[in-house]
């Protein structure tokens, strides 16, 4: 490693980290106050965007009476005389007459004066007549059946997936208002990294740069390959410049190591020089620990934020779910994420008073979460046969038995968990 460092005089103590619950609520308040301005976009193109408003519909829905079923639309007792045919897409003429019918199409407007659908399997026609018994619940779809014209169906803030443009098409929306995919890069520190090939002669694989784009579009963002810098060289300059350059284009970057204050950690000058912020200097939780959130706002009024994962893989990973993930939703007018529940099947360690995110493998059925091995803080092994993270609150342990809150790790876009 370089050993070009930032004055000594300049390093200043860490303030005391932040409760991880403190922490989430920080992070998701400025990402919620910051969130990206809403834009108007046609539906093809807002799949994993965000509602800026509430999905409401533009008519009743159905907004006509329409045939659930193939048959006959009859007026009065019976048998029938057939007067026409009526096929999705068109408006009937009205049944005046008394015994009067018309063939029918799923999905086709019932005239008015229709008293019944009869179904065609339940149906016979001979000499010009339809004969047949209707059932006794109505076999068409009545006008605001499933929605009212103008009644709200999804709040703002949801999460636009194919089910939600579906809906928006049904209501007869071609356009909505959204908020877009945050654009995220990532700058890998450190020049002990190899980027291909074994471990070897004292220098390490960087895990992160490959994955931890992968989590970032998991989380609804944008990130390009040309987004993905490093490693950066272990000097205070070259930080400076990779950071600047990322931001120039950026929404939120993540960095990986240097947020210690050792020799060659260049991290805090880097955000000092370039006149940051901070909202989250340090977590109370393990692993993760030397974790942050920084905000650097433009005179222009834009606002970019930097948040500094930990070298060690799993600890990156535990600050991706604590900061990034909450702030994310904010920048997205999303709501803070709910952390759902299990009953613990075996005992988690407590990490004195500091919060522990233990890593473990859920089992929906029973609703029990069981802790997995080969969870150092360097380590990926554990993590990639976990579902998520236990919550062991500072001062206390897990015992079999209890319920905890469980950070789920990111789905998919659009996936949801089942």
């Amino acid at each position: 490693m370089s050993t070009e460092t930032a004055p000594t005089a300049d390093r200043v103590a860490a303030p005391p980290p932040a409760g991880w619950e403190e922490a989430r609520s920080r992070v998701y308040a400025v990402g919620l106050a910051a969130a990206l301005p809403a834009v108007a976009r046609p539906l093809a193109d807002i799949d994993g965007f965000t509602l800026a408003e509430p999905l409401t519909t533009r008519t009743d829905l159905p907004a006509f009476p329409t045939s659930s079923v193939d048959g006959w639309a009859v007026r009065g007792a019976g048998p029938w005389r057939v007067v026409g045919r009526v096929l999705a897409g068109s408006t009937p003429a009205p049944l005046t007459e008394a015994d009067t019918t018309v063939e029918i199409a799923t999905g086709a407007m019932v005239p008015e004066g229709a008293t019944a659908v009869l179904r065609v399997e339940e149906s016979t026609t001979a000499d010009g007549l339809v004969r047949g018994t209707p059932r006794k619940t109505p076999e068409w779809r009545q006008p605001g059946e499933e929605a009212y014209a103008g009644e709200e169906l999804l709040p703002a803030g949801t999460p636009v997936d194919p089910a939600v443009i579906g809906l928006a098409a049904s209501c007869g929306h071609d356009t909505l208002r959204v908020r877009r995919a945050p654009r995220a890069a990532l700058l890998v520190f450190g020049d002990e990294l190899l980027t291909a090939g074994p471990p070897a002669a004292g220098r390490v694989r960087d895990a992160l740069g490959p994955a931890v784009p992968a989590w970032l579009r998991r989380y609804g963002c944008q990130v390009r390959q040309s987004d993905v810098v490093g490693p950066v060289a272990d000097t205070l300059p070259a930080h400076v410049a990779a950071l600047r350059s990322a931001l120039a284009s950026a929404d939120l970057v993540c960095t990986t190591g240097g947020t210690m204050n050792g020799p060659v950690d260049h991290l805090h000058p880097t955000l000092e020089a370039l006149g940051a912020d901070y909202v989250v200097n340090t977590v109370a939780v393990r692993p993760g620990f030397p974790m942050l959130l920084a905000r650097l706002a433009d005179p222009d009024g834009r606002i970019r934020f930097v948040a500094g994962l930990p070298g060690n893989p799993q600890s990156a990973i535990v600050a991706l779910v604590s900061l990034v993930a909450p702030l994310l939703a904010g920048l997205q007018g999303r709501s803070m994420p709910v952390l759902p529940q299990a009953t613990l099947a075996e005992a988690v360690p407590g990490r004195g008073d500091h919060t522990h995110l233990a890593l473990v493998r859920l089992d929906r059925a029973a609703g029990t979460a069981t802790p997995v091995r080969h969870v150092g803080s360097a380590m990926l092994r554990g993590l990639a046969g976990a579902d998520g993270f236990a919550v062991i609150r500072p001062g206390t342990r897990g015992e079999p038995g209890d319920r905890v809150p469980i950070v789920p790790l990111p789905l998919l876009p659009g996936e949801r968990a089942s």
